[in-house]
């Protein structure tokens, strides 16, 4: 009778145990090296001498199921993150841990709830929150910056130079940017140090100071909105974001008597990646309503590609989806939200509306402004929009595109959204919100008048 050879993968030579605490495990090379070649378990994966390791075996054994599928198991969550965290530092496997207990992909929309509570020190509540792909957290409270890392079990706090932040952008998780609409130039701040690496300011024609107004970024850029003190003149100015020199100069406005659409400075940047674009949005509140502009800048060129100018209802918070391909608003008369495609936005003019409304069309009560301080953003494929304190999030509802007679989609066709109101009976209500983050699979939100950031999680997902 001929014997069968054992496969390579089943082979004595890569096969290995490894004694954890007096308790062997046994795995194999190709397990330990996806832990990287400077971990310490590629490192015994490679060794022919005694494989014993002085910890505890029942933290080993978590995140030997983590190298061999890629995914902690089930029984994670009757275990101390933080504890958990330890041992994956002593064995070099702490990026893996991040990814697989923050990656962004697992935020299920749906499924999110409020989880926990993240206190704050003082008495100031939240201004701005800046959060990176993998969820570290930096939260503005007064002229204080508190800081979380991805695992949100150790913060830090420093005192910056400001009154008061309002605007906040992190650049990594020990770096941001940092703005106030009452104090000149835009820092750089060192958030282990509590210290300042660098200020950037923009001078007007008058060389009087200016103050941020928003803070935005790309992959390779770093934009800023400034006005100067005297409020007679706006710009964006582009910055790289490695070196910090400035690029270039957009929207530049000297502004001389009663020109009311220069005068708006852009409150809110975000950057268009599918585009190529910069899209800045402002608004101003006068004796005729609120009015104010969407413009969508192309830096290259220094030119507006597409523009909004807001008057019949204009935005109380806006957002753009990549995902979705659509600018989406909240009405600051109706608090309804609207959306534009961002295809038809080329045929816009200026007597043209191209909102679309996905709420019920109520109409305004005693000119009560319904959508003020609304906020909205969007994560992934779904929009999330603040009512007071409830959260609503709408959603596509994919029917197919309809086809014209040559063959393309028929970018006029409307696309249906549907409203689902979040979290269980005990999240709903509360003091208005006034942030809404994402960062990793979690979503942060604060409340006017509270000293916490509320964290959002999705029920079926591991701690």
């Amino acid at each position: 009778m001929q014997c069968l050879k054992p496969g390579p993968e089943l082979t004595t030579t890569n096969v290995v145990t490894i004694n954890v605490g007096g308790e062997n495990f046994q795995t194999t090379k190709q397990t330990l090296t996806q832990a990287g070649p400077n971990s310490l378990l590629s490192q015994l994966a490679e060794t022919t001498s005694d494989r014993f390791v002085d910890r505890d075996p029942v933290y080993f054994s978590l995140l030997l199921s983590l190298l061999r599928t890629g995914a902690l198991p089930s029984k994670v969550k009757d275990f101390d993150l933080r504890d958990l965290i330890e041992e994956s530092r002593y064995y070099g496997l702490e990026s893996l841990l991040t990814n697989s207990l923050t990656n962004p992909s697992q935020l299920d929309a749906f499924a999110l709830q409020k989880s926990s509570i993240l206190p704050l020190n003082g008495r100031d509540s939240p201004s701005a929150v800046a959060t990176t792909p993998f969820g570290s957290l930096h939260v503005s409270h007064g002229s204080k910056i508190t800081s979380f890392d991805w695992s949100l079990t150790r913060k830090s706090t420093i005192l910056t130079q400001f009154p008061a932040v309002d605007s906040l952008l992190a650049i990594s998780p020990d770096t941001a940017a940092a703005g106030a609409t009452d104090f000149s130039g835009l820092q750089i701040l060192d958030l282990q140090n509590g210290s300042v690496k660098q200020t950037l300011n923009w001078e007007n024609a008058t060389r009087s100071g200016s103050t941020v107004q928003a803070i935005g970024s790309s992959g390779e850029f770093l934009f800023t909105s400034f006005e100067s003190s005297r409020r007679n003149s706006n710009s964006i100015m582009v910055y790289d974001l490695n070196t910090l020199n400035p690029v270039t100069e957009i929207g530049h406005n000297e502004i001389f008597g009663a020109d009311i659409d220069s005068a708006i400075p852009a409150t809110k940047l975000r950057w268009v990646s599918r585009y190529g674009l910069v899209m800045a949005s402002g608004s101003h509140s006068g004796l005729s309503g609120v009015s104010g502009n969407i413009r969508f800048w192309d830096i290259r060129s220094g030119n507006v590609v597409f523009e909004l100018k807001e008057k019949i209802d204009c935005f109380s918070d806006i957002c753009v989806s990549d995902n979705l391909n659509a600018v989406f608003k909240v009405g600051v008369n109706s608090g309804e939200v609207f959306y534009t495609d961002f295809r038809s936005l080329s045929s816009v003019n200026d007597n043209s509306n191209p909102w679309i409304c996905l709420g019920d069309k109520r109409k305004v009560i005693n000119g009560k402004k319904e959508g003020f301080g609304c906020k909205i953003e969007n994560h992934g494929n779904q929009v999330f929009c603040s009512k007071g304190g409830d959260i609503e999030l709408w959603s596509e509802v994919v029917m197919g595109s309809a086809k014209t007679s040559n063959g393309s989609e028929d970018q006029s066709t409307k696309r249906d959204f549907k409203k689902n109101m979040m979290g269980r009976v005990k999240d709903m209500g509360g003091s208005r919100i006034t942030n809404l983050a994402f960062g990793g699979n979690k979503m942060f939100v604060t409340r006017k008048d509270q000293q916490v950031i509320e964290i959002w999680q999705g029920s079926a997902r591991g701690i």
